[in-house]
């Protein structure tokens, strides 16, 4: 009797070509969710309370002039709802990174990097009370988790108040939702191209930036910060321009066309857990045992968040 020869069928050798593509594309994927862990750590390494103006004008000013040659053609193209749309999101966008940005000089990279992710709670709930729709009982264990984890992250040294850091990072994740939802539920904003999108949201958070570095007592000038950085500061500074903007916002936009939104959200959502590991490796933060505990508490509850609301779906 023959032995029967196999014929390989051509999906047995496309399943591995696709699952190739497919890790090709969630790499750089990662690396975004690194550099943006890493974020806080740089930001809290180039700013003081009195500078905190003047770096973010710095940041986005230098990286608006590639966003608007990259995009022009279609930056000419919105409307004129289309742009008052993105205007007001830059505004929330301004207000974002002013929340982000002070209290990362206030708190510990470890904590902001941890307590932000907590927009990946906050959301949900938000969208579920605008649609008046209760949440699963799986994803309010999530979220409860994750505020415990919080909790006990900022209460390492003993039960007391959390600091105005961790406030002002919690105040930016609310906002961060209120960014989210307005997004979504934007009439305005609709069909207009991402890159446009993002080109005048960061427009217009540079205006508020700029605004705000003319009025007196708002901290030192972009022009005299500037004039004090040396290598490390500039540095730190191109990190945030050059890796955390546009090869983030670049490498969002290549993978969501290569791979599932889905996919993307999921790697971006390990962007605290490169945030515990440069604020510890690299900063030098040390956590006692409660803020280890309160960490392994928000990191699963967000992918447990996550999961919930993928399933859900």
């Amino acid at each position: 009797m023959e032995t029967p020869v196999a014929v390989a069928s051509p999906a047995l050798h496309t399943a591995p070509r696709r699952a190739r593509r497919a890790w090709l594309a969630d790499l750089p994927v990662l690396a975004v969710a690194v550099v943006w862990g890493g974020s806080y750590l740089a930001a809290k390494g180039i700013t003081t309370a009195h500078t905190v103006i003047a770096v973010l004008v710095l940041r986005f000013a230098l990286v608006l002039p590639v966003l608007v040659v990259a995009g022009w053609k279609r930056l000419r193209a919105l409307t004129p709802a289309q742009l008052r749309g993105a205007g007001l999101l830059g505004l929330v966008l301004g207000g974002i990174f002013l929340l982000e940005t002070y209290g990362v000089v206030h708190t510990s990279a470890t904590n902001a990097g941890l307590i932000i992710s907590l927009t990946m709670i906050f959301t949900p709930l938000a969208d579920a009370a605008v649609k008046r729709k209760a949440p699963s009982a799986s994803f309010l264990g999530a979220a409860a988790a994750s505020v415990l984890g919080v909790v006990l992250l900022t209460q390492g040294a003993g039960f007391t108040a959390p600091g105005l850091g961790d406030l002002l990072i919690l105040g930016a994740a609310l906002a961060r939702t209120l960014h989210v939802l307005l997004m979504a539920r934007s009439e305005g904003v609709r069909g207009a191209d991402p890159l446009s999108l993002t080109t005048v949201q960061l427009g217009g958070a540079v205006l508020v930036f700029a605004l705000l570095a003319a009025l007196p007592g708002t901290g030192a000038t972009p022009w005299a910060a500037a004039a004090d950085f040396g290598p490390e500061q500039w540095a730190g500074l191109a990190f945030l321009s050059v890796f955390c903007t546009l090869f983030a916002f670049f490498v969002q936009m290549w993978a969501v066309r290569r791979t599932s939104p889905s996919r993307v959200s999921l790697l971006l959502g390990t962007e605290p857990l490169w945030a515990a590991v440069a604020g510890i490796a690299l900063g030098g933060e040390h956590l006692g045992p409660l803020g280890y505990a309160g960490v392994l508490l928000v990191l699963v509850g967000t992918a447990w968040g996550r999961r919930a609301v993928t399933t859900a779906a």
